[in-house]
C-alpha cells in the first residue's frame, strides 16, 4: 500500500479533486433543479404540482448508470440524427454533470419539498395579511426557515452524489475509480489499490459527516434560543 501511494498518490488525488469536481458541479445544479420544482410541488396549482411530480417520479425511478448512457451517448445521437451535419458531442465532465444533477436534483426537491413544509402554515398566512405578496413571503419569511431545516438533509445528499460519481467511470470520466481501475491494471496490486481509494473515500466522507453532525447541532441549539 505505501508503494502504491508512493508511485500513484498524486495521481489517485488527483482523480480525486476531479470527484470533488464533478460532485460540485453536480450539486450546484441540482440545488436549481431542486429548488424549481421543489416550490413547484408546493404551490396551488395542480398542474405545477404534476409538473413536479412527474420530474421526480421519473428521475428517481431510472438508474444512475442508465440515465449516464442515455445522456453521454444517446442524447448526441439524437441531436446529430435530428440535425443533418450536426457533430454535437458531450464531454464526460458534462454529461456526468447533468447525469449527477438530474438524479439529485430529484431528490433535492424532495427535500425542498418537505423543508417548505416543516414550516408553520400560519407564516405564510401572516406574512399576506401583512400585505406581501406569496414570493415575497416565500423568499422573505418561509424559505429562511425551511434552509435551517433542509441543510442537514442537503449535506447528506451532498455525500450520496460524491459516492454516485463512482458510477460514472462507465463514461470514461477520469474520476478515482476509474483512474484506480487503471492503476490496478498497471500494477496487478488489486488488494491495496482498491484499500487506498476505500480510505480515500472514507476520509472525505467522514469529514462531510462530521460537518453536517456540527452544522445540525449549531442549528438546534439557535432554535432553543
Amino acid at each position: 500500500m505505501i508503494r502504491i501511494l508512493s508511485v500513484y498518490g498524486t495521481l489517485l488525488l488527483r482523480a480525486m479533486g476531479q470527484t470533488l469536481l464533478l460532485a460540485l458541479s453536480g450539486l450546484f445544479f441540482a440545488c436549481i433543479l431542486g429548488l424549481v420544482f421543489g416550490l413547484l410541488s408546493v404551490v396551488k396549482s395542480r398542474i405545477c404540482n404534476a409538473i413536479s411530480t412527474i420530474f421526480v417520479d421519473v428521475i428517481r425511478g431510472v438508474p444512475m448508470i442508465v440515465l449516464a448512457f442515455m445522456i453521454y451517448f444517446g442524447v448526441p445521437q439524437a441531436i446529430n440524427g435530428l440535425l443533418t451535419g450536426s457533430k454535437f458531442t458531450l464531454s464526460a465532465l458534462q454529461a456526468g454533470t447533468v447525469a449527477l444533477a438530474l438524479n439529485c436534483g430529484a431528490y433535492m426537491a424532495e427535500i425542498i419539498r418537505a423543508g417548505i413544509q416543516s414550516v408553520d402554515i400560519g407564516q405564510m398566512e401572516a406574512s399576506r395579511s401583512l400585505g406581501m405578496s406569496y414570493s415575497q413571503a416565500m423568499r422573505k419569511v418561509v424559505l429562511p426557515q425551511a434552509i435551517r431545516t433542509m441543510i442537514p438533509s442537503i449535506i447528506n445528499q451532498f455525500i450520496i452524489t460524491l459516492k454516485d460519481t463512482s458510477i460514472l467511470s462507465v463514461i470514461g470520466f477520469p474520476e478515482l475509480v476509474n483512474t484506480s481501475k487503471n492503476v490496478v491494471a498497471n500494477t496487478g496490486s488489486v488488494f491495496e489499490v482498491w484499500g487506498v481509494v476505500a480510505v480515500m473515500y472514507l476520509i472525505i466522507i467522514t469529514l462531510l459527516s462530521y460537518a453536517a453532525k456540527m452544522l445540525e447541532r449549531r442549528l438546534n441549539r439557535g432554535r432553543k434560543l
